[in-house]
């Protein structure tokens, strides 16, 4: 991995990650977390219970992988000064809930820096912070108990968030509905399968508007699954 890496194994800090070019990051942001989703076979969403506080923040950006021991939040200082505007903090907590690993003051020093969003697998605090903030904040709740700073912990190496792999660089996309992991390598494929995957909701939603309620595929599909006989429809 490109950088200098600061420390050992399993509490280290690697100062550097590739940021995708920014035009990339515009072009997937402009199709909503379901369609990105599909378009990558429905496997790079992450867990639901991962829910946005303020879910008028739609964001897209790179991640900047933090992986902190429960109940401590040493490393997700160390990300904050490394952060730049328009990074993503993906926070791997080990979806812990008894502990908050960032509230209201960390949640202004991002906003300062013009960080997009924090993404948390476990809590966060100071929800009424957070929800005016203009970063966007997804976590799996909310808890208001502080952390210890003692680490140990990893920055800008592979973590797990919500069920999905995430590595330094990856475009993170969130919206009211939850968040999308791009890998870097798939980006330009994603695009391409989410315009593919948009044009042909657009036409189906103008099929419904002429009254074609029924897509054409689903009285073969009942036919062939036994639930309709040949030539009967509903």
């Amino acid at each position: 991995m490109a950088g200098k890496i600061h420390g050992a194994p399993g509490f280290c800090i690697n100062t550097e990650m590739h940021r995708p070019p920014r035009d990339l990051m515009e072009k997937l942001a402009r199709f909503p977390v379901a369609i990105i989703g599909d378009s990558l076979g429905r496997r790079s969403t992450m867990d639901a219970a991962i829910k946005p506080i303020n879910p008028e923040r739609r964001f897209c950006g790179p991640a900047l992988t933090i992986e902190v021991r429960s109940g401590d939040n040493l490393m997700a200082h160390a990300a904050l000064a490394m952060a730049k505007a328009g990074d993503v903090l993906v926070i791997d907590a080990h979806a812990d809930l008894s502990t908050a690993i960032m509230g209201g003051l960390m949640a202004h020093s991002a906003a300062k820096i013009g960080v997009a969003a924090v993404v948390i697998d476990g809590a966060l605090r100071d929800r009424d912070e957070l929800f005016g903030s203009s970063v966007a904040f997804f976590c799996r709740d909310i808890s208001p108990c502080g952390p210890d700073k003692d680490g140990p912990g990893q920055i800008n190496m592979p973590i797990s968030c919500g069920g999905v792999a995430v590595q330094p660089g990856d475009i993170i996309v969130g919206d009211s509905d939850g968040i999308v992991v791009v890998p870097q390598a798939m980006a330009g494929k994603a695009i391409e399968a989410s315009a593919a995957k948009s044009a042909s909701e657009r036409k189906r939603m103008e099929e419904i508007d002429r009254g074609e309620i029924n897509q054409a595929w689903l009285m073969p599909a009942l036919r062939a699954k036994g639930l309709l006989k040949d030539g009967e429809s509903l």
